[in-house]
């Protein structure tokens, strides 16, 4: 079944992604652990992005940040990464939160592109796409 953005939930493991190429991503950090590129990852880690509260009465959930992944590299440094076709505008707010709120974690937005090599930050690749848009 496809989700609203067109993408398709996939098992690996007993794990449901909400995308093929989440999947992907998970295969490969498989291959690095074995292979001891990387120290450990974590599926949908969770990031508090603002406490619960109350106001005149009505509760506020927290907002959360549930991320694909959460990779801790073999010099202890933890990159969190999503997995993405394109960024939200509620995902940029989130993005900026987290990026406020947690200094020493290093985020990467990432998709598949088999014109560029394969994974690439979503931000280079806009990058290049306007590049080649405004060359033509």
């Amino acid at each position: 079944m496809a989700t609203k953005y067109g993408s398709r939930k996939t098992q690996v493991d007993g794990h449901t992604f909400d995308s093929k190429a989440e999947a992907q991503y998970y295969e490969q950090l498989k291959w690095l652990l074995e292979n001891k590129q990387i120290r450990s990852f974590r599926l949908q880690p969770r990031y508090t992005l603002l406490e619960s509260f109350k106001k005149n009465g009505k509760t506020f959930r927290k907002t959360e940040y549930i991320a694909d992944f959460e990779i801790t590299h073999l010099d202890g440094s933890i990159e969190v990464v999503d997995v993405k076709g394109y960024e939200t505008p509620v995902f940029s707010i989130k993005r900026k939160l987290f990026e406020k709120l947690y200094p020493d974690h290093h985020l990467s937005i990432v998709t598949y592109s088999k014109k560029y090599g394969g994974w690439i930050e979503l931000d280079r690749l806009k990058k290049l796409r306007r590049q080649v848009k405004k060359n033509e």
